[in-house]
């Protein structure tokens, strides 16, 4: 089969590779249709994120039809067309049994924290993932559901990853009716995470971001009211004008480690195996949010070494909620909002990237060129 393959920090190619096999009997193998390439994918890309080994297919966004069955598997069926939570998880251990999906244990038993991830390093268990023609999907019987009749495909994928965490991150904000709540990051999970915020009861939700052709699509897509950071001397004084001095109710992170930080952190993080990276969207959050508020975190980090305003965050009497989205418990009220339209994922959809030339995707993705916000990956193309 044809799979991008990691070769080292900005170097991506497709090479082919063996199909995968049934390893297990609850295994399943999946044909993949769409993939994508998620904003955290960068981080393994510049080569951020510890124990990234060569010769790894990335890819925790995707859907296509199963191609094989293991013996045990009695909920999917050679022929389906399914949808794959980026979570790796068994769904019957301690973490699995309270709907902690993303902290499954059986999956990465030598982790203190994370869960399994396609694609995502050995770090989250060393699973490949979904930027190939095929992959092993394993506990098949718990992960992949079919994709309803009415559901497009594209669709689909984004409700792999993106579109439930940003719903994710703004159910932690424990919104209440008439909140004001700021999002940083205009990236897909931001985007999500702004009109999803609606749906939570919020009175006015504020998108922050730098690039303005991603403000652009957080006014039309998400209705949110926008600023570019750049314009401003301080964009923490600038929210705290825009709310009475007082903070935002709800601020959710949904950018995570900055994907560039700078070159001592790069130097850092490599010798000490810790994701490379800076928290400026954590502490700005920490910042402008109100005494008292709820700081929800959804954008991807790793085991940070970089100084994080704790202290603060005390003093001011925030909540702090985060995690991995345990993508299958939104699926419901996900499914809901798509059907009676309020929702249609695949607007946020910029480009669509033949499997072959994925390498280019990277790079413009990396390079944020040609206004590019949410790029599929298209398998069995050239």
């Amino acid at each position: 089969m044809r799979a991008m393959v990691y070769r080292g920090p900005y170097k991506v190619r497709v090479e082919e590779k063996d199909i995968p096999k049934i390893e297990h009997p609850n295994d399943a193998i999946v044909r993949v249709s769409r993939g994508a390439i998620c904003g955290s994918d960068l981080h393994l890309y510049h080569g951020m994120m510890p124990d990234t080994r060569v010769g790894m297919t990335f890819g925790h966004e995707f859907v296509g039809t199963v191609h094989e069955v293991g013996s045990s598997v009695q909920n999917v069926s050679v022929g389906d067309r399914v949808m794959v939570p980026f979570n790796v998880y068994c769904g019957s251990c301690y973490f699995c049994s309270r709907g902690l999906y993303s902290n499954c244990h059986n999956v990465n038993p030598n982790a203190t924290a994370v869960g399994g991830i396609y694609g995502y390093s050995h770090t989250c268990g060393g699973y490949d993932g979904g930027q190939a023609e095929f992959v092993r999907v394993p506990f098949a019987d718990v992960g992949p559901s079919k994709i309803p009749d009415w559901m497009d495909e594209e669709d689909a994928v984004l409700l792999t990853d993106a579109c439930p965490t940003g719903y994710f991150g703004a159910q932690l904000g424990d919104i209440v009716e008439g909140d004001t709540v700021v999002v940083f990051g205009a990236g897909p999970v931001g985007l999500f995470a702004a009109k999803s915020s609606w749906l939570m009861g919020a009175g006015r939700v504020i998108v922050i971001d730098h690039l303005e052709y991603r403000l652009e699509k957080a006014r039309t897509f998400a209705h949110a009211e926008t600023y570019n950071f750049t314009e401003y001397d301080d964009i923490v004084v600038h929210l705290k004008k825009e709310t009475d001095y007082l903070g935002a109710d709800v601020v959710i992170d949904a950018v995570g480690a900055e994907a560039d930080g700078n070159f001592l952190q790069h130097v850092t993080a490599a010798k000490l195996k810790l994701q490379g990276g800076s928290p400026i969207a954590l502490n700005w959050a920490i910042d402008s949010v109100r005494k008292g508020g709820t700081v929800s975190v959804v954008g991807a980090y790793g085991p940070l070494f970089s100084a994080v305003k704790f202290g603060d965050a005390m003093n001011k009497g925030l909540t702090l909620r985060m995690n991995q989205c345990p993508v299958k418990r939104q699926w419901p009220r996900l499914f809901e909002h798509i059907r009676n339209g309020y929702l249609k994922p695949s607007d946020i959809v910029t480009h669509r990237i033949p499997l072959e030339h994925i390498a280019e995707g990277y790079h413009i993705f990396s390079a944020k060129l040609d206004n590019i916000i949410k790029p599929l990956v298209v398998a069995g193309q050239s």
